[in-house]
C-alpha cells in the first residue's frame, strides 16, 4: 500500500536529518552553537566513500563487511577533524562561533564536492561514482524479521545505521537526564561560570562533547551516502538536510527522543510534495520549505510559553572567559 511506502521513504529520509540533530544537541547543551552541521555531515559523508572507493579499486575480491569498516573509520575521522578545528577557533582561541561555523559548512560543502569530482574523474563517470559492494553492507537489512508483511517493511527493512541513529537519541537523553556527565554537561551550558567554580574542567567537557557530537552528524553524512544512495556521490546531493538537523534541534526542543519523532515528521514533510499529484512548481517549493515554517510555529510557541526546559541552553553561542567569572 502507498501509505506504508511513504511512511518507509519518511523514515529513510528523515534519519539523516536525526544523526545531525543528535550531534548539534549534544554540542549545544555545552554552550556551543555549531552552525558547521552541514558541512561536518559532506566531510564524513565523502571520507567515507573515498575510503570505500580506494578499497574497492585496490582489493582483487572486495569484502562488503570489510569496506564498511573502512569507510565507517574514514568518516569519523574526518568528521572529528572538522569538528576539532571548530573547538580549537571557538574554545582555545574563543572566536565568534556563528563565524566559524557558517565557515566551517562552507569548506565541509566544498570539500565534499572537491573530492567527489576527483575520485569521478578517477572511476571514469562523470559527476558520479559508486561504491555498491561496500554499499550492500549498509543496507542489509534484519535477516527474516524483513520478510514479515507490512511490519517488516516498516520496522525491520533498513540498515543498521538507521537503528543505530535511534539507539544515539536514547543514550544521549539518559546521559544528560540520568548521569553525573549530563549534568555537568548541562550544567555548563546553562552556567558556565557556575560549573567552573565548582571545579567541573570547562574545555575539557566542551571539547569532548563537540567532537563527539562532529563525529555523530559525520555519520549522517555516511548514512546518506551508503544506505540512502547507495553508495553513490553526487555534488551538492545533500541538499538542505543539514540545515534541517539544526532546525530540528529547535523543534525537538533540545531533547533527542522527540527529536526521533521530529526526523520523521521533517522527513514525511520533505517527500509530501511527490505524493500529491497535480501540484504546481511553485506549491512544490512550499511544501519544501514547510519543515522550517513547523520550526518557526514551535519556536514561537515555546517562547510564549516561557517554560524553562523548553528553551535553549542559557549561555549558547556565548563564549566563557573565566577572567570574567
Amino acid at each position: 500500500m502507498i501509505i506504508f511506502t511513504f511512511i518507509t521513504k519518511a523514515i529513510v529520509q528523515g534519519i539523516a536529518i536525526l544523526f545531525g540533530s543528535i550531534g548539534e544537541i549534544l554540542t549545544e547543551k555545552t554552550g556551543n552553537l555549531n552552525l558547521g552541521i552541514p558541512g561536518l555531515m559532506y566531510m564524513g559523508g565523502i571520507a567515507g566513500l573515498m575510503g570505500a572507493f580506494y578499497y574497492e579499486s585496490l582489493a582483487a575480491t572486495p569484502v562488503p563487511f570489510v569496506g564498511m569498516l573502512i569507510s565507517l573509520l574514514c568518516a569519523l575521522i574526518c568528521s572529528v577533524l572538522g569538528a576539532l578545528i571548530y573547538s580549537f577557533l571557538t574554545i582555545t582561541l574563543r572566536a565568534n562561533q556563528n563565524v566559524v561555523g557558517l565557515a566551517l559548512t562552507t569548506f565541509g560543502i566544498g570539500f565534499g564536492n572537491f573530492f567527489g569530482g576527483s575520485i569521478s574523474r578517477l572511476a571514469g563517470g562523470v559527476g558520479q561514482v559508486s561504491v555498491a559492494v561496500t554499499a550492500s553492507a549498509y543496507q542489509a537489512s534484519i535477516p527474516g524479521l524483513s520478510k514479515i508483511p507490512v511490519v517488516g517493511q516498516l520496522l525491520f527493512s533498513y540498515g543498521f545505521l538507521s537503528y543505530l541513529a535511534i539507539a544515539l537519541a536514547f543514550l544521549l537523553a539518559f546521559v544528560l537526564n540520568k548521569t553525573r556527565v549530563g549534568l555537568n554537561l548541562r550544567s555548563i551550558g546553562e552556567n558556565p561560570a557556575a560549573a567552573d567554580a565548582a571545579g567541573i574542567n570547562i574545555e575539557k567537557y566542551k571539547y569532548i562533547a563537540t567532537l563527539i557530537g562532529g563525529a555523530v552528524a559525520g555519520l549522517g553524512g555516511l548514512y546518506f551516502v551508503m544506505e540512502y544512495l547507495g553508495g553513490t556521490w553526487t555534488n551538492n546531493g545533500f541538499g538542505d538536510r543539514g540545515w534541517l538537523a539544526v532546525a530540528l534541534v529547535i523543534f525537538s526542543l533540545w531533547d533527542s527522543r522527540k527529536a526521533i519523532l521530529g526526523a520523521l515528521l521533517f522527513g514525511a514533510l520533505y517527500i509530501l510534495y511527490l505524493y500529491i499529484p497535480g501540484l504546481s512548481r511553485a506549491v512544490q517549493e512550499l511544501f519544501k520549505m514547510s519543515q522550517y515554517l513547523v520550526t518557526i510555529v514551535v519556536l514561537v510557541i515555546t517562547s510564549i510559553r516561557n517554560k524553562k526546559e523548553n528553551q535553549s541552553p542559557e549561555s549558547l553561542g556565548v563564549p566563557y572567559f573565566r577572567e570574567d567569572r
